[in-house]
């Protein structure tokens, strides 16, 4: 059976996530701008409400993946942080600027990570080489990445992300992202033989505020969120 994890961008969207059927849950903030580090109270809110395995994404700003060494820094500093909260995992990627992963980088991430899993995420899709870049996170230990397989969704990727399945062999999990949705995911599954998905069944919400004088501020047009309905839909498509 094939394992759901969804990203979700709020406490509340992780416990709409595993009430709708997900297998873990990817949690981060900012997902508009393809998720950055989450608060520490939506970290522990989440890991106090969730029975399934929550992965906490490990991201300092939105952009590229060149850190500074301040930013890598607050990054060990928050991947403790995850560890003491109890979280089973966070998600991780540093690349060099010649677009290589950074191995000295994510080397340290998964020193600080020790006891707990870890994902490199779509910092992957960037790099020059990914059938060398996944021996790369082979070796340093990763245990899943997350891919498009380079291209702008994981349908478009197919075939891409099926060479990348192959190439593995189970060392590693290579795990299709972006644009999965229940009316794909079998097809995906299908054309990569991949077993584990990742997706963010989000969908946007209008505010629930009475008083929006036409919102002439810009600060007042809803939220996004994890959509239980799309979640099940997901799980079911892959049950």
């Amino acid at each position: 059976m094939a394992l759901l994890e969804v990203a979700a961008n709020s406490a509340v969207s992780a416990f709409a996530a595993q009430e709708g059927g997900a297998g873990r849950v990817e949690l981060c903030a900012s997902l508009e701008e393809g998720g950055i580090t989450p608060s520490h109270g939506t970290i522990a809110l989440a890991r106090e409400g969730l029975s399934i395995p929550l992965y906490v994404l490990i991201r300092p700003r939105a952009g590229d993946f060149l850190y500074e060494n301040a930013e890598i820094e607050a990054m060990l500093d928050d991947i403790a942080h995850c560890r003491e909260l109890g979280c089973d995992g966070v998600v991780v990627g540093a690349l060099t600027a010649e677009g290589e992963v950074d191995r000295e980088a994510c080397a340290m991430f998964l020193r600080a990570a020790e006891g707990m899993g870890a994902t490199f995420h779509r910092a992957f899709d960037l790099v020059p080489d990914r059938h060398e870049a996944l021996e790369t996170l082979i070796e340093l230990g990763f245990e899943r990445v997350l891919t498009s397989g380079g291209m702008p969704s994981a349908v478009a990727g197919a075939a891409s992300i099926a060479r990348l399945v192959s190439q593995a062999g189970g060392r590693i999990v290579v795990m299709p992202g972006a644009g999965i949705e229940p009316g794909n995911i079998v097809a995906l599954r299908e054309a990569t033989r991949a077993r584990e998905f990742h997706a963010s069944a989000k969908r946007r919400l209008p505010s629930a505020m009475r008083r929006l004088p036409g919102d002439a501020l810009g600060m007042g047009a809803g939220e996004t969120r994890t959509d239980l309905e799309t979640v099940r839909a997901l799980a079911s498509a892959l049950a």
